[in-house]
């Protein structure tokens, strides 16, 4: 997902920075690697800055191209299909 798709679901579809604030403050447990830039970039909030972002998803099987995740529209989640 990206930051401002969880904004959106949260009904407040401008507040995707203060999702990544959230991302970076809250919850350590909960999957935050999995939330991207909606141009699937990665956050430099992450813990090890944007190389530990993508080490953290290289884990489950994501690649990327040009600092990007690969094929990012076929893996962004979409709460409709």
């Amino acid at each position: 997902m990206t930051y401002g798709q969880i904004a959106v679901l949260c009904g407040r579809p401008r507040a995707a920075r203060i999702v990544g604030g959230v991302a970076h403050f809250g919850d350590s447990e909960l999957p935050w690697q999995r939330v991207v830039k909606k141009d699937g970039s990665l956050a430099e909030g992450f813990p090890g800055g944007i190389a530990g972002h993508q080490s953290a998803l290289e884990s489950e099987g994501v690649t990327f191209k040009d600092g990007k995740i690969a094929n990012m529209a076929d893996r962004l989640w979409q709460p409709n299909k």
